[in-house]
């Protein structure tokens, strides 16, 4: 479980919104890898949240009323990451935390105190407007690649049947632990396996046979770093290229190896199942990149 900490001063306006609704959009998600709080750099303990802020949040179908002000205390500096409202903020704590665990929200968010509800109302639009895009920066920037191990199998066997009508069963990745031409990779946030990518290499070319991303953490970069963390490996092993398949409709993973420098380099006709379509086979040449 990975802690967020939503930073501003007093913990009385807009960090307790922050919280509520990134609890929200978490909970929409079906995501449970996060524990949300919020916190001021110079709270007072038992404050209540502003009674704008509780109504500008009810607006999203929050509820924040039952908040109580905390000041940030030496526990989570040790662990979490911290979102702060202001980049005034951030510079308070850049001393304590790396580069990963520490961001502004949406370029700053100005407080609202002493302003009219409208003022909150606006203030509260900005933060859940803000919310998607810190959620995926939080994501990859705590998202690490490691070797896929026995523990990560089951998970990774779910995802499969999430991503594909054909899966690989759980008995199929066990058995490529033991080859000794395969190089299977899983992506973790914190312990939670939210992805993997699969590579046969022989003689200089590497394959890779599939790149899953739980459903629930698409498009927050986790299949780019797992890509990069498969190249990478494969040009440290001196293969010279590397190529996969991707169904033909797929045009979001398409335009994603496009982007990483692959190139169509042919079609393998009824290659998939259920539905049968078509595969294009797309090759990335490492001596043009080096």
């Amino acid at each position: 479980m990975i802690n967020i900490v939503f930073v501003c001063t007093g913990n009385t306006c807009r960090s307790p919104m922050a919280e509520g609704l990134m609890k929200k959009l978490l909970a929409d998600r079906g995501i449970d890898t996060f524990n949300i709080t919020s916190a001021g750099l110079a709270a007072y303990p038992g404050d209540e949240v502003s009674e704008k802020s509780v109504i500008a949040a009810r607006r999203y179908g929050v509820d924040i009323s039952a908040h109580r002000a905390r000041r940030i205390s030496e526990y989570m500096l040790s662990d979490s990451v911290f979102v702060c409202m202001t980049a005034s903020h951030a510079q308070a704590l850049i001393p304590y935390l790396d580069e990963n665990r520490l961001f502004v929200l949406g370029g700053g968010v100005a407080d609202p105190y002493g302003g009219t509800q409208e003022t909150y109302d606006l203030c509260a639009e900005q933060i859940n407007g803000a919310l998607p895009d810190l959620l995926a920066q939080i994501v990859k920037s705590n998202t690490a690649i490691t070797a896929m191990d026995e523990k990560h199998i089951s998970r990774i066997a779910q995802i499969e049947a999430e991503c594909f009508s054909v899966p690989w069963s759980e008995t199929s990745l066990r058995q490529e632990l033991e080859n000794e031409n395969a190089h299977f990779l899983t992506a973790l946030l914190g312990d939670a396996v939210t992805g993997y990518i699969g590579v046969i290499e022989i003689c200089g070319e590497a394959d890779i046979t599939n790149v899953a991303v739980d459903t629930r953490f698409r498009r927050f970069g986790i299949g780019e770093k797992l890509l990069k963390s498969a190249e990478q490996g494969a040009i440290s092993r001196n293969c010279e290229s590397i190529t996969l398949e991707v169904r033909i409709s797929n045009e979001a993973a398409i335009s994603l190896y496009e982007k990483s420098g692959y190139e169509k380099v042919g079609i393998r006709k009824g290659f998939y199942e259920k539905p049968t379509e078509d595969a294009l086979l797309m090759t990335k040449y490492f001596s043009k990149d080096n």
